[in-house]
């Protein structure tokens, strides 16, 4: 008997937060947390976003999102400016100081994918990929 094992749901959960913990380690010397993280990387493929869009992309509570706003830019990482064509709003865009400090990333997030992804050869890991961002896209908009 699998138990926990036999729940594909509990699978993902504990690979997640297996994922979040190696993530957050990696990050532990920049001060910033994998939710950091996430919004950067969604930042990088966008052109800004208000706060409310960042809210319901991620699925961050919206005052969440205040707070790593306000820490990105304490640190250079990213700016609010104003919205065009409506001035009491405000998109967050990347800096580059962002965009560098990602770059200094990408070893970092390949190391924990390799990790936590060591069982499967290459083929099982385009295999799984593809499939969780067929689920990740029909069931996270």
């Amino acid at each position: 008997m699998l138990g926990l094992h036999a729940d594909t749901g509990y699978l993902l959960y504990r690979l997640g937060l297996r994922s979040g913990q190696l993530f957050n380690t990696s990050l532990q010397e920049s001060g910033l947390r994998l939710r950091h993280y996430a919004l950067l990387r969604f930042l990088a493929g966008s052109e800004g976003a208000l706060q409310r869009e960042l809210s319901a992309r991620l699925g961050y509570d919206p005052s969440a999102i205040v707070g790593l706003v306000d820490d990105l830019e304490r640190l250079g990482f990213a700016e609010r400016r104003p919205a065009p064509g409506d001035r009491r709003s405000r998109v967050v865009v990347l800096t580059e100081a962002g965009r560098a400090f990602l770059k200094s990333t990408e070893a970092a997030g390949e190391r924990v994918t390799d990790d936590l992804l060591a069982p499967l050869d290459p083929a099982e890991r385009d295999t799984l990929h593809a499939l969780l961002r067929r689920v990740a896209e029909a069931g996270l908009g």
